[in-house]
């Protein structure tokens, strides 16, 4: 149990800032995506002339604010999950059973990781149809952003949910062991009453 807890509280408190982080610029990401769709909305029924850009600039925040947001959802248990069978079973065994479903689930992480990375390399020759930055102060005019920029979402999205996952493990494997441990909790944890 020492050598579990030797890992897990350096790992839940890592997670914690990068997760803190990650819903931080969730949020400013969320922010700016509605700003720019009724900056488009504005200029579309309004000035009667449609932009370019805002369509894919809210696209590819939303793909940042996804892969920012998961993996903090993913810790406090917000996807959705069949408990009742391992809530039936003793402490110690519906741990195990947690732990398996772990396991499987850090496998299909890390491939969906590995796919990410890939799609990434294959960003780089791909510029965004309508995504520019304007960089003429520097001499080189109006660049446009690289599509990997975008992709690069998914694997930064699964490699914090692999980080939360195993911490889940290490949690599930303290859990078999003492399944009344005490044992580091998310204080920014949202808890989220249905009635």
């Amino acid at each position: 149990m020492t050598v579990i807890l030797a890992l897990l509280k350096p790992l839940a408190a890592l997670n914690t800032l990068f997760l803190r982080l990650g819903r931080t610029f969730a949020w400013v990401a969320m922010g700016l995506m509605v700003l720019i769709i009724i900056l488009q909305v504005f200029f579309r029924y309004i000035v009667g002339s449609a932009l370019a850009w805002p369509d894919e600039g809210a696209r590819f925040l939303m793909l940042w604010m996804t892969a920012l947001i998961a993996p903090s959802a993913y810790r406090w248990g917000g996807f959705v999950s069949i408990e009742m069978v391992k809530d039936l079973l003793p402490a110690r065994i519906g741990a195990f059973l947690g732990l398996c479903l772990l396991a499987v689930s850090l496998t299909v992480l890390v491939y969906g990781f590995q796919l990410g990375l890939n799609h990434v390399k294959s960003g780089w020759l791909f510029n965004s149809s309508s995504l520019k930055l304007p960089l003429e102060f520097l001499g080189l005019g109006l660049v446009r952003i690289k599509l990997a920029w975008m992709y690069m979402s998914l694997p930064v999205g699964l490699l914090l949910m692999c980080l939360v996952n195993v911490e889940l493990c290490l949690k599930a494997c303290a859990h078999i062991i003492d399944p009344e441990a005490d044992l580091p909790d998310d204080r920014d944890r949202m808890i989220v009453a249905v009635e």
